[in-house]
C-alpha cells in the first residue's frame, strides 16, 4: 500500500508541526530536528511511509529523545491521557472504515466512538495538524489519548494482514 499524494502532503505537514512543537517544547535541539528532517525526506523519497517519522527518527535512530517523555509531557503539558490499544477491541464500524494511510501519516487511529464524541489514539498529538484533520475527519468532539508508535504500527499492520486476507474489507476511497 502506498500514500496517496493527500496523505503523503499530511505526513509531511503532521512531522513538520511535530517537530516544531519538540523544539518549542525543549524536547529536542534544533540541530537535532533538522538531521531528523533530511532523513525523513530520504526514507519517503524511497516509498518508506512506514518509518516516515520524525518522533522514531528522533528517539530510535539518533537517540535524542524518549518516545516515553514525549508521552510524559503530553500528558503533564496538555492533559492527555494514555492508552495502549494491544487488547482493546475496536468497534467493527470504525476497525472496517479507517483508511491505512491516514492512520500512518498521522501516527493516529480512531479508536472508539460514544454517540457523537471520537476518541482516537495518537502518538503525534504534538502536531497541530494531526489534530485539525482528525477532527475535520470526524466531524465530532474527539477525545485524545496518548499512546506509542509502536502498538499504533502492530495494529496497523495486522489490519492490512486482515484486509489482504480477504477477512476484513478495506474502505471505499475517499473523495
Amino acid at each position: 500500500m502506498s500514500l496517496s499524494p493527500e496523505h503523503r502532503s499530511l505526513l509531511m505537514r503532521a512531522n513538520r508541526l511535530l517537530g516544531a512543537h519538540l523544539v518549542e517544547a525543549n524536547l529536542v535541539k534544533i540541530d537535532n530536528l533538522e538531521a531528523a528532517n533530511e532523513r525523513l525526506l530520504e526514507l519517503i523519497s524511497t516509498g518508506d511511509y512506514r518509518k516516515g517519522s520524525v518522533l522514531s527518527i528522533l528517539a530510535f535512530e539518533l537517540q535524542v529523545v524518549k518516545e516515553a517523555d514525549v508521552l510524559q509531557h503530553v500528558m503533564d503539558e496538555h492533559g492527555v491521557g494514555l492508552i495502549d490499544l494491544r487488547s482493546y477491541d475496536v468497534p467493527d464500524d470504525l476497525r472496517l472504515t479507517l483508511e491505512l494511510g491516514a492512520c500512518w501519516a498521522t501516527w493516529s487511529m480512531p479508536f472508539d466512538r460514544e454517540e457523537d464524541v471520537y476518541f482516537v489514539a495518537t502518538a503525534y498529538y504534538l502536531s497541530p495538524a494531526v489534530r485539525a484533520y482528525w477532527e475535520k475527519q470526524l466531524g465530532g468532539p474527539v477525545v485524545w489519548y496518548g499512546t506509542t508508535q509502536e502498538v499504533l504500527a502492530d495494529y496497523f499492520e495486522k489490519l492490512e494482514e486482515a484486509r489482504a486476507a480477504g477477512k476484513a474489507p478495506a474502505p471505499a476511497a475517499s473523495k
